[in-house]
């Protein structure tokens, strides 16, 4: 949908003028703060926000470094180079999920994950057409995007499942969609929004592309980190670049050669299996210990 509305071609409703990047955004974080409070509000009273202030101005800082920063460094990757490249180029987000930890002291590097992340690297090259016939020169500014967007969204894994193991997912999402609004509040402020002047079907894309871009997706995916551990949450959700390739295929047209299937693949292996081993370890010692606690 991001694409298509970059374009202003492939929506349902027929052509529309084309969003910037960081209106979306805006608007996506936005409009989501102005549905999910008051419902939260309306349904369970103002004590559901009741938080402490550390605590809230952590959530806020995963607004603005995790959920903004993710979400404007990927559209505006997408709309520089394409859904398929930007979308791979993030979802190395797992790799440096797992050298943070490594770098922190949590995990051991070993030659799996070694050649994991060299995998993942290779793949990158092939994905986004390094060693193939694209004309690479004027995608380049969309790569490094992705990439940002992949640390940002690295980061938003790690902190956000700490501020989960607090407190309730519906405080950490409102207070990490404020952090947010906020952000794109200074940046880009009401004014200029109004001086774009956008039509009625912009702002109806923009309502329809919050909901289910934003406040759906992201209400199950904080259930999820609530329930599981960073790793296994970012792995599961690198099933969503398979999706968004399929998808981009089908309704924009957007094709892919041999080369970058392969670098697909490789990445997306990659980032299964360099979580796995630790994983697998993991349940061996927890089935040990308990068998131990038995006997």
């Amino acid at each position: 949908m991001g694409k298509a509305v970059f374009t202003g071609r492939g929506l349902p409703g027929g052509p529309l003028d084309p969003l910037d990047p960081l209106i979306l955004s805006q608007s996506r974080t936005t409009i989501s703060l102005l549905v999910l409070a008051p419902l939260l509000l309306l349904l369970r009273g103002s004590g559901v926000f009741a938080m402490p202030a550390r605590d809230v101005l952590r959530c806020l800082l995963l607004g603005v470094l995790g959920i903004a920063g993710s979400n404007f460094f990927y559209y505006f990757a997408i709309q520089k180079s394409n859904v398929s490249t930007a979308i791979i180029v993030q979802y190395t987000a797992p790799v440096w999920v797992l050298l943070y930890m490594v770098g922190r002291g949590r995990e051991h590097a070993n030659e799996l994950r070694i050649v994991a992340v060299g995998a993942a690297v290779a793949g990158c090259a092939l994905a986004v057409g390094i060693f193939g016939h694209q004309r690479m020169q004027l995608a380049w500014l969309g790569i490094g995007a992705a990439l940002l967007a992949a640390l940002s969204f690295s980061f938003y894994n790690v902190y956000g499942r700490t501020l989960l193991g607090r407190h309730e997912r519906w405080k950490v999402m409102v207070y990490a969609l404020l952090g947010a609004s906020l952000f794109w509040l200074a940046v880009h402020p009401p004014q200029q929004i109004v001086a774009a002047h956008y039509s009625n079907g912009q702002w109806i894309f923009m309502l329809v592309f919050a909901l289910l871009s934003m406040l759906i997706p992201f209400s199950f995916y904080f259930s999820g980190l609530h329930d599981l551990e960073p790793t296994r949450a970012i792995v599961t959700s690198c099933l969503e670049p398979v999706f968004a390739i399929l998808i981009a295929a089908t309704f924009l047209d957007e094709s892919f050669g041999w080369l970058q299937a392969i670098g697909m693949t490789l990445v997306l292996a990659a980032t299964v299996a360099v979580q796995m081993p630790e994983r697998a370890r993991g349940e061996v010692t927890s089935e040990a210990a308990l068998t131990e606690h038995l006997e």
